[in-house]
């Protein structure tokens, strides 16, 4: 993919943000928690290989890591539970709820992911490829 940098903010504005570096995957993740986390039939998450910043309201930023799920986190403002980016160590990724953008990302979703454990009711139909867990 290509180079981005990208800015965003949680619903109340107490967080803001920045994030650069290589794109690596924008989804449309199906999943049940993705649709329990976003209260909507999908999460749309775009992942970078770079860095982020919290520029201003760090210290409202909660992390929630479910025990039983291998990469599944939650990372949200405690003021006003607006979702939030989270920076992983282990891979030097980062994911970004891309709903928490402030702009447009420059590039465009790849595909929808875990479509099977998803909804009757959920949005289809758009041309993205599909795939029932993760792409190989």
């Amino acid at each position: 993919m290509k180079e981005i940098s990208v800015c965003g903010s949680c619903l109340c504005g107490a967080v803001r943000y920045k994030a650069a570096g290589e794109a690596l995957h924008f989804y449309h993740c199906h999943c049940e928690r993705c649709r329990k986390a976003t209260g909507s039939a999908h999460a749309s998450n775009l992942f970078l290989q770079g860095s982020l910043d919290f520029e201003r309201g760090g210290e409202f930023v909660k992390f929630y890591k479910l025990p039983e799920a291998k990469r599944f986190a939650n990372t949200f403002c405690s003021e006003c539970g607006g979702r939030l980016p989270r920076f992983i160590e282990a891979s030097g990724m980062v994911f970004i709820p891309a709903g928490s953008l402030d702009g447009e990302p420059g590039i465009e979703p790849q595909a929808r992911i875990f479509t099977g454990s998803g909804t009757a009711w959920s949005c289809r139909g758009d041309g993205l490829p599909t795939f029932g867990e993760y792409p190989s």
